[in-house]
């Protein structure tokens, strides 16, 4: 399966120590350069091993976009690694693309690309058992990593996950 990252999804899972979910859904997950500029895994900072250790073992990916004249359009309204990883998802013409950000959510659906982001990845981790908690879980990456979600989306996610658990 064809997957392509942004940063955030990476990044916030590393923080809370859970970057493995990418793996175990999708296999082989591809960032552009940007995104690995952005992650600064070479730094210590809250994520940096695990992430580190992801591209040693090979199963996060750096791949050059070819397409730069897209990056630049899509860079108008995004940043650099958004710009960078939607250009690459429709060169690679992957499967999913995972994305936290509405504006570049938004682009994404326009372009046809399948998204997800850290809340979808955590909801189908919830689902087959891989975590506890997903209120917990929640939490954990809103107190360490920083993650912002509202009030609406957080209930909705909640209220689906209950539903996965009542099956």
């Amino acid at each position: 399966m064809l997957v392509v990252s942004d940063t955030s999804p990476i990044l916030n899972l590393a923080i809370i120590g859970r970057l493995s979910l990418l793996n175990d859904q999708f296999g082989k997950i591809w960032i552009p350069n940007a995104v690995l500029d952005e992650l600064r895994s070479q730094e210590d900072l809250p994520g940096s091993q695990e992430i580190r250790v992801s591209l040693q073992d090979g199963w996060l990916g750096v791949k050059k976009v070819q397409n730069y004249d897209q990056v630049k359009v899509l860079a108008r309204e995004l940043d650099r690694g958004e710009a960078e990883a939607i250009a690459l998802a429709l060169e690679m013409k992957a499967e999913w693309i995972l994305v936290d950000e509405k504006e570049a959510r938004r682009i994404c659906k326009a372009f046809g690309l399948r998204v997800t982001g850290v809340l979808g990845i955590l909801l189908r981790a919830r689902a087959v058992g891989k975590i506890g908690s997903l209120a917990e879980t929640i939490e954990e990456l809103r107190v360490r990593a920083g993650f912002r979600v509202g009030k609406d989306i957080l209930d909705e996610i909640l209220k689906n996950a209950a539903g996965f658990n009542s099956q």
